[in-house]
């Protein structure tokens, strides 16, 4: 529906010769009606973000050099030991589809970057970030400020 503004609505009254008093109402009445709603505000644009693993090292086990890791869910009353037999089942059943035998994922890195969701989800495991993220180190304490 195209949009006219007050003014021209304004002028095309006038050249009716609509009465003055009813020509005021009615002009009153547009300019309530365009003006914007204050819910109507631009917001500023979202912030992207993205996912960190930070694991708890406190007797330095961990490795000094930056690794990478995804983030997977799996059902809350499943171990988390079975995680890697079902990321390899729901690799075998896309390896086993005819776009995976064209181009199948040879490791767990192509695999949870390439592989579709539907064949994970028939895995129970559910695929947070495709995109691998890096893993912090902490060794769990916080240091005491100075003063």
């Amino acid at each position: 529906m195209p949009k006219i503004e007050v003014n021209v609505v304004a002028e095309i009254l006038k050249k009716n010769q609509l009465d003055p008093k009813l020509l005021r109402q009615v002009i009153e009445e547009m300019n309530l009606a365009a003006q914007p709603d204050p819910g109507d505000e631009e917001k500023p644009p979202a912030v992207k973000k993205q996912f960190v693993v930070l694991a708890s090292d406190p007797e330095n086990r961990l490795p000094k050099h930056d690794f990478v890791a995804w983030i997977l869910q799996i059902p809350e009353e499943d171990s988390v030991a079975t995680t890697q037999e079902r990321i390899f089942r729901g690799a075998y059943d896309f390896n086993a589809s005819k776009k995976g035998r064209l181009h199948p994922a040879k490791t767990v890195g192509e695999a949870l970057e390439h592989v579709p969701a539907k064949f994970f989800k028939e895995a129970e495991v559910w695929v947070k970030n495709k995109v691998p993220v890096l893993v912090l180190r902490t060794d769990n304490e916080i240091p005491k400020a100075p003063k």
